[in-house]
């Protein structure tokens, strides 16, 4: 390492994506590209279902909620990826960087806990649908979705706090484009057992927990849709929730995969490439998702795009 130690408890390296100057470029324009559909997709979804009174539904609800979350969890991350790829500019402040880590996996448990909120609403509209409404009142859901973002910042806090008291020693170098938790947790010189441990329980509690309400609604909701009489309206019951579905699996196929795998090693550079998904391709994708798959969004889109001033 050519910087000091001094240096070092002031700073950290993301070490970022090693590619040549003119790949360094396209990289920049793609991922440029990719954020500002995202950012723009998600805007619209907000606004689409604020503005449309017909979708003024529990499911809706939860749809606009996620959009919003996709706005922000995406810009946590990209931003700073952008600039270091115009600039060269690899260094970020220790402050900077738990404020990012702490931004990030916030985001990243409330996405878990609004996807497990959804599978329930999707089970109480299949399975129980004479008290839908009732059930899923504005009130339950504005409290579910606060609720979600109230236990995502809290529970992140306490890893944030635990993870900026270690002590940091000479090798300053992320091998990230962020700073995630397990290139970080790497470059201390503390004992990080405890640190470790807390994390992984935290991630159990709520990637696991989460991912668990979701298997055990859709379980719920196969058993009764099973039961129906004709064929026509299962689909109708599966197709409710297949957008839902689809979010799940591409969320969870990639999240799961992030938290099994070892806190060192060459895995920490495929890690790096995995981020990404959640990261930058997850919130571009969920609104085409919702949108190309629901008759009711893609009606309100059209007449919300016919009721714009020319």
């Amino acid at each position: 390492m050519a910087q000091s130690n001094e240096t070092a408890l002031k700073v950290f390296l993301l070490q970022g994506f090693s590619v040549s100057d003119n790949s360094r470029f396209c990289l920049f324009i793609l991922i440029f590209t990719v954020y500002m559909i995202t950012i723009s997709n998600n805007i619209f979804i907000v606004v689409i279902v604020t503005n449309e009174r017909r979708l003024h539904k529990p499911m809706y609800f939860f749809i606009c909620g996620l959009s919003f979350l996709e706005i922000w969890y995406p810009s946590v991350t990209v931003p700073r990826l952008l600039w270091a790829l115009l600039t060269k500019v690899a260094s970020i402040s220790i402050v900077g960087c738990m404020i990012q880590y702490y931004f990030h996996f916030a985001f990243g448990a409330i996405e878990n806990f609004i996807l497990a909120i959804m599978a329930y609403d999707r089970y109480v509209a299949v399975c129980n649908p004479l008290r839908y409404l009732l059930i899923m009142s504005p009130q339950v859901c504005l409290k579910l979705l606060l609720a979600s973002w109230m236990s995502g910042c809290v529970i992140t806090g306490i890893s944030t706090l635990q993870v900026s008291n270690l002590s940091f020693c000479s090798n300053n170098e992320i091998d990230h484009y962020y700073c995630d938790f397990a290139p970080l947790i790497s470059l201390s010189c503390s004992d990080t057992s405890r640190v470790q441990m807390s994390f992984f329980v935290f991630a159990c509690f709520i990637i696991f927990g989460c991912f668990l309400v979701i298997s055990l609604s859709y379980i719920c909701i196969i058993q009764t849709t099973l039961t129906f009489s004709t064929f026509s309206i299962r689909r109708k019951a599966f197709s409710t929730c297949a957008s839902h579905l689809i979010v799940v699996i591409l969320f969870y196929g990639t999240t799961i995969f992030m938290f099994i795998r070892p806190t060192t090693g060459d895995l920490l550079h495929l890690n790096k490439i995995i981020s990404m998904i959640p990261s930058i391709l997850t919130p571009l994708l969920n609104p085409i998702i919702y949108t190309l798959r629901n008759q009711e969004v893609k009606e309100a889109v059209k007449r919300f795009v016919q009721n714009m001033p020319e």
